[in-house]
């Protein structure tokens, strides 16, 4: 093997890898800790340099990984964004560029990439963007109907939530949230009996129906099921091997067997021969 071939199963070890997997987790908590000013007080040093010492294993696990696969790894989207998310780290956050030091905690998000669950589910997540940019927008012109009837209807009674068409667009979205409508709906419906009825058909349509079809597409996007399946057919076609296998065994006993018997049953054939009358054989020769 290359040297270049053995850095590669080295990456691709299991060990290896769950090694980084327990350092994302690891840095996660660490940078969780940075923000508790006690913590800081008694142990901000060590923090750091706990923090920094992770980041160089990143760093050199991203080189090894380069180095074994070379162009290979830039192809990779997953590849390229572990590369992005610890080049951002690398940047120095100090002056104009100290708001970046925030930016370090995505460095968990590799988590993403590392974990085969976790990146099956963002696969099937950005698979279902299409049908959920068909359904936001059907969502948007449904809120855009809604603030020009509420701006129609409310807007000389309570000018404070639907004064304009932006207004009332932020106040349908607060109501589609489900956030306080039913005193902006109590307090409309003393001058318009249609208040309650026109919020209820609103969040009906909105929130439940758009809500589902969201979890519809996203549900139909993610792939378990074929991960299943996948995973019953080649525990099946293991199965068949492994019966299989026994078939051929068996069938190879019973053919010994049978050429066993076969000899057994030619060396104490009884000797018949022409001259010896049939009603001469005794009952068991029979």
């Amino acid at each position: 093997m290359t040297l270049r071939e053995r850095v590669q199963g080295v990456v691709e070890a299991p060990f290896f890898q769950n090694t980084i997997i327990t350092l994302i987790v690891v840095n996660g908590v660490v940078l969780g800790m940075e923000t508790s000013p006690e913590i800081m007080d008694r142990y901000g040093e060590l923090l750091l340099t706990a923090d920094g010492a992770m980041l160089s294993v990143f760093v050199v696990e991203l080189a090894l990984r380069i180095y074994a696969y070379r162009g290979r790894f830039f192809t990779d989207p997953w590849s390229v964004f572990d590369f992005v998310i610890v080049a951002i780290a690398l940047i120095p956050a100090s002056g104009p560029f100290a708001v970046l030091r925030v930016l370090r905690i995505l460095r968990v998000l590799r988590l993403l990439t590392m974990v085969p669950p976790l990146r099956r589910v963002v696969a099937g997540l950005l698979r279902a963007l299409p049908g959920m940019a068909s359904i936001g927008a059907l969502l948007g012109l449904l809120m855009y109907v809604a603030a020009v009837m509420a701006t129609k209807l409310f807007q000389e009674t309570d000018p404070r939530h639907f004064a304009d068409l932006p207004t009332s667009m932020a106040t349908l979205f607060q109501i589609m949230t489900g956030d306080s409508w039913g005193a902006i709906a109590r307090e409309l419906s003393e001058d318009h009996m249609i208040a309650w009825p026109f919020f209820v058909l609103f969040i009906l349509a909105s929130t439940f129906i758009a809500l589902n079809l969201f979890i519809a597409v996203a549900v139909d996007a993610l792939p378990p099921t074929q991960v299943a399946d996948e995973d019953f057919v080649s525990t099946s076609q293991s199965n068949q091997d492994a019966i299989l296998a026994e078939l051929r065994s068996l069938r190879s006993e019973v053919a010994e067997l049978r050429s066993a018997q076969g000899g057994t049953e030619t060396t104490a054939q009884p000797d018949d021969s022409p001259g010896t009358p049939p009603d001469t054989l005794t009952q068991q020769d029979r």
